[in-house]
């Protein structure tokens, strides 16, 4: 499969697409694509970086999985396409949202204007089959995402990342607490935030206010 990232990416993640276990992967994504019903579709799968440019990076939120049922997953974690029904983890995104920031709950789950304005919305693994969670996991996506988690935190400064639920907490051993942020909280799925590990966190405006300090333009959510 051609990689279709955006050049700022492609500038600083080259010598990876170049490693055997990526070209291994590709032809697996390529395989499953051919033989089964997977999403995002194909030229979804980077958009993550094609919507939200290297050297405009000021966020970071790590997912897991891509959605798995019909036209839900765009390529941003967290995120749906214009039209399709909230997920449960996104309409908790957005009720913490209203608590925390007084934003109204929005018509569209589709998160692409938060990656417009340096949001990368990254899940550890890119693409999924049809109903089938995590069926792409430990293909090889998790080394390159891993990858591009470190190289935000080597090649860039004052960074917030945000992680929400206990697998996004372990990505912390790979970035430089010395100069990003890092705001933790529990996931937004409902078992976690039906536990109070999700609401009145206030992620959202943590993260602005850090911007506000180094005065540095916030994010509208």
């Amino acid at each position: 499969m051609e990689v279709h990232i955006h050049p700022s990416w492609k500038k600083q993640l080259q010598p990876e697409f170049e490693k055997a276990y990526f070209k291994d992967l590709m032809a697996f994504v390529d395989q499953e694509y051919e033989k089964h019903t997977c999403y995002p579709k194909k030229e979804d799968i980077f958009n993550a970086f094609n919507w939200c440019p290297f050297d405009q990076v000021k966020v970071v939120i790590i997912g897991q999985d891509p959605y798995h049922g019909a036209g839900q997953a765009n390529g941003l974690c967290f995120s749906v396409n214009d039209g399709i029904a909230h997920p449960p983890s996104l309409r908790n995104i957005f009720k913490e949202l209203g608590d925390n920031v007084a934003k109204p709950y929005p018509n569209s789950g589709n998160l692409e204007s938060w990656a417009k304005q340096g949001v990368l919305m990254l899940n550890a693994t890119l693409t999924v089959r049809q109903g089938m969670a995590g069926s792409h996991q430990k293909k090889g996506w998790e080394t390159f995402t891993n990858c591009v988690i470190q190289t935000v935190s080597n090649q860039k400064t004052n960074v917030v990342f945000l992680l929400w639920g206990s697998f996004a907490k372990q990505k912390s051993k790979l970035i430089d607490a010395s100069k990003h942020s890092i705001i933790e909280s529990g996931h937004p799925s409902p078992l976690s935030a039906n536990r109070g590990y999700w609401f009145g966190n206030k992620c959202f405006s943590k993260t602005n206010f850090l911007f506000e300090q180094a005065g540095v333009p916030p994010i509208d959510w």
